[in-house]
Protein backbone atom coordinates (compact mmCIF):
# COMPACT_ATOMS: atom_id res chain seq x y z
CA UNK A 1 0.00 0.00 0.00
CA UNK A 2 3.22 2.02 0.91
CA UNK A 3 3.77 2.72 -3.24
CA UNK A 4 -0.14 2.79 -4.47
CA UNK A 5 -0.91 6.94 -3.56
CA UNK A 6 -4.70 8.00 -3.52
CA UNK A 7 -4.38 9.43 -6.51
CA UNK A 8 -3.53 5.98 -8.48
CA UNK A 9 -6.56 3.87 -7.78
CA UNK A 10 -9.06 6.52 -8.76
CA UNK A 11 -6.77 6.90 -12.57
CA UNK A 12 -7.17 3.25 -12.46
CA UNK A 13 -10.57 2.25 -12.79
CA UNK A 14 -11.15 5.69 -14.67
CA UNK A 15 -8.63 3.41 -17.42
CA UNK A 16 -10.70 0.91 -16.72
CA UNK A 17 -13.89 2.57 -17.77
CA UNK A 18 -12.59 4.13 -20.70
CA UNK A 19 -11.53 0.40 -22.07
CA UNK A 20 -14.63 -1.05 -21.28
CA UNK A 21 -16.69 2.03 -22.93
CA UNK A 22 -14.08 1.32 -25.49
CA UNK A 23 -14.62 -2.54 -26.21
CA UNK A 24 -18.78 -1.49 -26.54
CA UNK A 25 -18.20 1.01 -28.72
CA UNK A 26 -16.14 -1.53 -30.71
CA UNK A 27 -19.09 -3.89 -30.60
CA UNK A 28 -21.41 -1.71 -31.63
CA UNK A 29 -19.54 0.29 -34.59
CA UNK A 30 -17.36 -2.67 -35.88
CA UNK A 31 -19.13 -6.09 -35.17
CA UNK A 32 -22.71 -4.26 -35.45
CA UNK A 33 -24.45 -5.27 -32.28
CA UNK A 34 -26.99 -2.52 -31.45
CA UNK A 35 -26.69 -1.82 -27.68
CA UNK A 36 -30.24 -2.03 -25.67
CA UNK A 37 -31.77 0.69 -22.99
CA UNK A 38 -30.28 -1.52 -20.00
CA UNK A 39 -27.08 -1.43 -22.32
CA UNK A 40 -27.17 2.57 -22.39
CA UNK A 41 -27.81 2.79 -19.21
CA UNK A 42 -24.86 1.17 -18.23
CA UNK A 43 -22.59 3.02 -20.37
CA UNK A 44 -23.77 6.01 -18.80
CA UNK A 45 -22.77 4.21 -15.16
CA UNK A 46 -19.48 4.07 -16.93
CA UNK A 47 -18.99 7.20 -17.97
CA UNK A 48 -19.39 8.57 -14.91
CA UNK A 49 -17.35 6.51 -12.83
CA UNK A 50 -14.61 7.06 -15.27
CA UNK A 51 -15.30 10.82 -15.00
CA UNK A 52 -15.08 11.02 -11.37
CA UNK A 53 -12.42 8.59 -11.38
CA UNK A 54 -10.62 11.09 -13.53
CA UNK A 55 -11.15 14.57 -11.72
CA UNK A 56 -10.30 12.63 -8.41
CA UNK A 57 -7.10 11.41 -9.91
CA UNK A 58 -6.19 14.71 -11.15
CA UNK A 59 -7.28 16.81 -7.73
CA UNK A 60 -5.40 13.90 -5.69
CA UNK A 61 -7.58 15.08 -2.59
CA UNK A 62 -7.16 14.84 0.65
CA UNK A 63 -8.90 12.48 3.13
CA UNK A 64 -12.26 13.72 3.29
CA UNK A 65 -12.31 14.27 -0.37
CA UNK A 66 -11.42 10.74 -1.02
CA UNK A 67 -13.79 9.40 1.03
CA UNK A 68 -16.19 11.39 -0.89
CA UNK A 69 -15.14 10.17 -4.39
CA UNK A 70 -14.52 6.74 -3.08
CA UNK A 71 -18.36 7.10 -2.32
CA UNK A 72 -19.66 8.14 -4.86
CA UNK A 73 -17.97 6.06 -7.03
CA UNK A 74 -19.32 3.43 -5.57
CA UNK A 75 -22.83 4.71 -4.91
CA UNK A 76 -22.30 4.79 -9.28
CA UNK A 77 -21.34 1.40 -9.97
CA UNK A 78 -23.81 0.01 -7.09
CA UNK A 79 -26.47 1.48 -9.93
CA UNK A 80 -24.39 -0.28 -12.81
CA UNK A 81 -24.32 -3.54 -11.06
CA UNK A 82 -28.04 -3.03 -10.29
CA UNK A 83 -29.13 -2.22 -14.19
CA UNK A 84 -26.36 -4.67 -15.36
CA UNK A 85 -28.08 -7.69 -12.75
CA UNK A 86 -31.16 -6.77 -14.11
CA UNK A 87 -30.33 -7.44 -17.54
CA UNK A 88 -28.54 -10.71 -16.71
CA UNK A 89 -31.89 -11.57 -14.65
CA UNK A 90 -34.42 -11.03 -17.98
CA UNK A 91 -31.42 -12.98 -20.19
CA UNK A 92 -31.95 -16.16 -17.79
CA UNK A 93 -35.64 -15.74 -18.06
CA UNK A 94 -37.53 -19.45 -19.51
CA UNK A 95 -38.27 -18.11 -23.32
CA UNK A 96 -42.61 -17.46 -22.33
CA UNK A 97 -41.86 -14.89 -19.77
CA UNK A 98 -39.48 -12.44 -21.59
CA UNK A 99 -40.78 -9.82 -22.02
CA UNK A 100 -42.01 -7.99 -25.58
CA UNK A 101 -39.59 -5.77 -27.20
CA UNK A 102 -40.25 -1.87 -26.60
CA UNK A 103 -39.18 1.29 -28.56
CA UNK A 104 -36.05 2.02 -28.54
CA UNK A 105 -34.73 5.09 -26.09
CA UNK A 106 -34.59 7.68 -28.71
CA UNK A 107 -38.48 7.53 -29.02
CA UNK A 108 -38.92 6.87 -25.23
CA UNK A 109 -36.94 10.20 -24.20
CA UNK A 110 -39.02 11.63 -26.87
CA UNK A 111 -42.53 11.37 -26.37
CA UNK A 112 -42.07 10.71 -22.31
CA UNK A 113 -41.24 12.54 -19.44
CA UNK A 114 -37.58 11.41 -17.89
CA UNK A 115 -38.98 9.55 -14.80
CA UNK A 116 -41.25 7.44 -17.30
CA UNK A 117 -38.61 6.79 -19.27
CA UNK A 118 -36.66 5.63 -16.60
CA UNK A 119 -39.11 3.43 -14.77
CA UNK A 120 -39.94 1.65 -18.21
CA UNK A 121 -36.24 0.95 -19.54
CA UNK A 122 -35.96 -0.57 -16.10
CA UNK A 123 -38.70 -2.79 -16.68
CA UNK A 124 -36.44 -4.54 -19.46
CA UNK A 125 -37.57 -5.57 -22.57
CA UNK A 126 -36.95 -8.49 -25.06
CA UNK A 127 -34.10 -6.71 -26.94
CA UNK A 128 -32.31 -6.73 -23.33
CA UNK A 129 -33.22 -10.32 -23.25
CA UNK A 130 -30.97 -11.23 -26.10
CA UNK A 131 -27.42 -12.77 -26.07
CA UNK A 132 -25.29 -11.80 -29.01
CA UNK A 133 -22.17 -12.67 -27.50
CA UNK A 134 -20.05 -14.63 -25.25
CA UNK A 135 -16.90 -14.37 -23.91
CA UNK A 136 -15.63 -17.48 -21.96
CA UNK A 137 -19.66 -18.67 -21.56
CA UNK A 138 -20.62 -15.35 -20.24
CA UNK A 139 -22.47 -12.31 -21.97
CA UNK A 140 -21.37 -8.74 -22.01
CA UNK A 141 -24.22 -7.94 -19.51
CA UNK A 142 -22.66 -10.75 -17.11
CA UNK A 143 -19.38 -9.26 -18.25
CA UNK A 144 -20.55 -5.78 -16.51
CA UNK A 145 -21.97 -7.25 -13.64
CA UNK A 146 -18.80 -8.81 -12.71
CA UNK A 147 -16.70 -5.03 -13.28
CA UNK A 148 -19.36 -3.22 -11.83
CA UNK A 149 -19.20 -5.26 -8.69
CA UNK A 150 -15.17 -5.41 -8.81
CA UNK A 151 -15.70 -1.89 -8.99
CA UNK A 152 -17.62 -1.59 -6.03
CA UNK A 153 -14.89 -3.93 -3.95
CA UNK A 154 -12.58 -2.11 -4.59
CA UNK A 155 -14.30 0.84 -3.92
CA UNK A 156 -14.92 -0.41 -0.42
CA UNK A 157 -11.55 -1.82 0.30
CA UNK A 158 -9.57 1.38 -0.77
CA UNK A 159 -12.16 3.59 1.69
CA UNK A 160 -11.31 1.11 4.49
CA UNK A 161 -7.48 1.15 4.11
CA UNK A 162 -7.22 4.46 3.83
CA UNK A 163 -9.31 5.17 7.44
CA UNK A 164 -6.82 2.54 8.98
CA UNK A 165 -3.71 4.75 7.67
CA UNK A 166 -5.73 7.90 8.95
CA UNK A 167 -7.20 6.96 11.84
CA UNK A 168 -9.18 9.81 13.66
CA UNK A 169 -7.46 12.57 15.73
CA UNK A 170 -8.16 14.61 18.09
CA UNK A 171 -7.15 18.21 17.45
CA UNK A 172 -5.40 20.19 20.30
CA UNK A 173 -7.28 23.09 21.60
CA UNK A 174 -6.62 26.31 20.12
CA UNK A 175 -5.89 28.78 23.45
CA UNK A 176 -2.80 27.87 25.17
CA UNK A 177 -2.67 27.78 29.23
CA UNK A 178 -0.61 30.56 30.57
CA UNK A 179 1.47 30.04 33.30
CA UNK A 180 2.91 31.97 35.49
CA UNK A 181 6.80 32.93 36.23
Amino acid sequence: MALMTRRAPFLIIAGLCVGLLAFGYFLQFHSGQEPCPLCIFQRICYFAIGLVGIVAGLQAPRYTGTMGYGAVLFLSSSIGAGIAGRQVWLQHLPGDQIPECGPGLDFLLEMYPLTETIRTVLRGSGDCAKVDWTFLGMSVAEWSLLCFLGICATCLYFMYQWTVQRPLQVRPSRTRRRTRV
